[in-house]
């Protein structure tokens, strides 16, 4: 079920990829909220995976599917700061273009 999951993130990694390619620069309209919508449910799967493992007494595996549920989430903090970052990089030239 997991590498099912997995399969399905990198496939959408892959696919975003090539809409950016055959833009040819140009802005792809808002790929970060689908970024997040894809890590985040990822995210959650892997925590609803790994909560499952703990009560079937798999501790190895449970702490396997915790380690990805961590570094997902790292992932989905980098992006979403990523996407505010630009967010305020373009809210503070517009206010000094409004000057």
């Amino acid at each position: 079920m997991a590498f099912l999951v997995d399969l399905g993130l990198v496939g959408f990694w892959f696919v975003e990829g090539l809409k950016q390619w055959a833009a040819k620069g140009q802005s792809v309209s808002d790929p970060t909220g689908r970024q997040v919508l894809v890590l985040s449910t990822r995210s959650a799967c892997t925590a609803a995976i790994a909560y499952g493992l703990s009560w079937a007494d798999l501790p190895i595996a449970c702490t396997a599917q915790a380690v990805m549920t961590a570094l997902l989430a790292l992932l989905l903090l980098l992006v979403a700061g990523s996407a505010c970052g630009k967010r305020i990089r373009r809210e503070r030239l517009r206010r000094r273009l409004r000057r």
